[in-house]
């Protein structure tokens, strides 16, 4: 485990492709700085050490940041997750980790994003920001001709019956992590193998299931989401 006191070094977040979002004219003149990484491929344990680390010495420079990436494979368990969820695992590792929700699968193919923001300054309930996060995420899908809707009790965006993004969120110092994960072109069968955020039988889909598009959708559709989120936070578009 890492040592609370010490910075973890298994993650430069300087190696990777960023940029600074300008923001709208319309914003709040004390609207905080918000920085957008692109990550990669990673393993999931050092992005989560990384962004947990963040929320427990909050920055004092006003910065909030986004970072877009995907996972190798890997099983994550929330807090109140129930262990009889994760029906059989088999090579794929199970990390218990202090999001909300229950299990769910990350591979390659999906795209997570982690919103890494100062919601006290935001003046951000927990509520808004799940809201936030789900509209953006049916702006994404209405863009690609795409139904999604939410659920009542059950967190996430659906097309039909069938679950295409998840969303699990934790708070610590005022400051959110974790964030949401949107399934573009990947391999779904290790979703069989567990109960999906909880719910067993739970149908699940993928964006490239919907479109004809199939060279760079990962990127056309981070781009899109990306637009969405930036204006739904008060920033210009501005994708990289």
């Amino acid at each position: 485990m890492t040592d609370k006191a010490e910075a973890p070094r298994i993650l430069q977040l300087s190696d990777y492709k960023w940029f600074r979002a300008r923001k709208l004219e319309s914003a709040p003149a004390d609207q905080a700085e918000l920085i957008v990484r692109r990550l990669g491929l990673q393993d999931y344990e050092p992005i989560w050490k990384s962004m947990r680390y963040r929320a427990e010495h909050p920055p004092k420079n006003n910065t909030d940041e986004i970072w877009l990436l995907s996972h190798k494979p890997v099983y994550t368990q929330g807090q109140a997750g129930k262990p009889e969820h994760i029906v059989k695992p088999g090579k794929i590792a199970v990390v218990q980790i202090d999001r909300g929700g229950q299990v769910t699968y990350h591979g390659p193919g999906q795209l997570v994003v982690y919103l890494l923001l100062d919601v006290r300054q935001r003046k951000l309930s927990v509520r808004d920001l799940v809201e936030l996060i789900e509209r953006t995420i049916t702006e994404t899908l209405d863009r690609l001709e795409i139904p999604g809707k939410t659920r009542a009790r059950a967190p996430g965006i659906y097309v039909d019956d069938a679950k295409i993004a998840a969303l699990g969120l934790r708070i610590k110092n005022g400051c959110s992590y974790h964030g949401l994960s949107l399934n573009v072109d990947m391999d779904l069968s290790p979703f069989a193998n567990i109960n999906p955020c909880g719910f067993k039988g739970l149908e699940v889909t993928q964006i490239a299931d919907f479109v004809e598009q199939k060279e760079h959708l990962m990127q056309s559709v981070s781009n899109i989401l990306l637009d969405r989120l930036l204006q739904n936070l008060g920033y210009e578009i501005q994708t990289h």
